[in-house]
């Protein structure tokens, strides 16, 4: 059985760790915020381009531009999104479980950001091709030189299609493991928000486009820039994912720290009750004894 000693010594211990996680959960709600934003705003462009290029793709020549067909190697290059820091829930967890169960068919190679998506990537023991570490907050400078890198992969040839395995923000208790198709162009989910079809836009909008000076020449443009802003608006969708996980983590810990100091409290007293009736009893008895 503790003393009272040993008892008071682990409500300080208790204390302090319920006041790091409680700074952490702050630091936490305030890179949220401003993760959150980043996300929210950078969707409705997004969006846009996204149902625009698929629906051209649907009626663009064949062989108009190699984003919009099948590669013919039989690999599949994947660039797996993950955090840098760890104490965020189940956050990475689910993300690789997520990973693992999907069957992606043939040679699979990897492209990763974030060192906890290195470190799975070796435990797994899968083909790393290039880890690129991004900074938080995000810049649209950073990610671009992975899309780059993903756009000079896939125009070789040797991989059928480029996926994207990464965190996808709905709100601050709710994210989702998702893997989208990044090429060639496909519908893409971000946010929980965006849920349309080819043919449904087929039906309500009008096909004809206009192309100055040429089809080839406006696809050479738009599609790399597409690319580029497609990952960069997954990489804030994980960051924000990242930040709310580990503020409701933190705060979650934090309550724990605070419910297990009144347990803590409540058998010091009774301890403490004890000793003092004990005293009391040996007191009494010493007494009676004299007497």
């Amino acid at each position: 059985m503790p003393s009272t000693r040993d008892i008071r010594r682990r409500i300080k211990s208790v204390k302090n760790t319920a006041q790091i996680t409680k700074a952490m959960q702050l630091v936490a709600a305030a890179k949220m915020k401003k993760a959150q934003d980043q996300a929210s705003n950078g969707r409705a462009y997004a969006e846009m381009m996204n149902k625009v290029l698929v629906n051209l793709k649907e009626h663009a020549e064949e062989g108009v531009h190699p984003f919009f067909s099948e590669g013919k190697g039989d690999k599949t290059l994947v660039l797996l999104i993950a955090s840098d820091k760890g104490l965020c829930g189940a956050l990475n967890t689910n993300l690789f479980k997520k990973l693992v169960t999907s069957k992606i068919e043939g040679e699979v190679e990897y492209v990763t950001i974030g060192k906890k998506a290195v470190q799975a990537i070796n435990r797994l023991r899968r083909t790393l091709l290039a880890d690129f570490p991004i900074k938080d907050p995000a810049k649209f400078a950073e990610v671009r030189a992975i899309g780059r890198f993903i756009q000079e992969k896939f125009r070789t040839g040797d991989y059928k299609k480029v996926l994207v395995v990464f965190n996808n923000f709905i709100n601050t208790v709710t994210v989702v493991p998702t893997i989208e198709q990044l090429l060639p162009v496909n519908p893409v989910t971000l946010g929980g928000k965006r849920d349309f079809a080819p043919e449904i836009e087929t039906a309500t909008v009008t096909t004809e486009y206009t192309f100055e000076p040429s089809a080839a020449v406006v696809f050479e443009t738009v599609l790399p820039q597409y690319v580029n802003d497609t990952v960069y608006q997954m990489v804030l969708e994980s960051r924000a994912s990242e930040h709310s996980s580990r503020m409701v983590a933190m705060k979650n810990a934090t309550d724990n720290a605070k419910q297990m100091i009144k347990d803590l409290s409540l058998e010091y007293n009774k301890l403490r009750q004890a000793a003092i009736t004990n005293e009391l009893l040996e007191i009494t008895t010493a007494k009676m004894a004299l007497e």
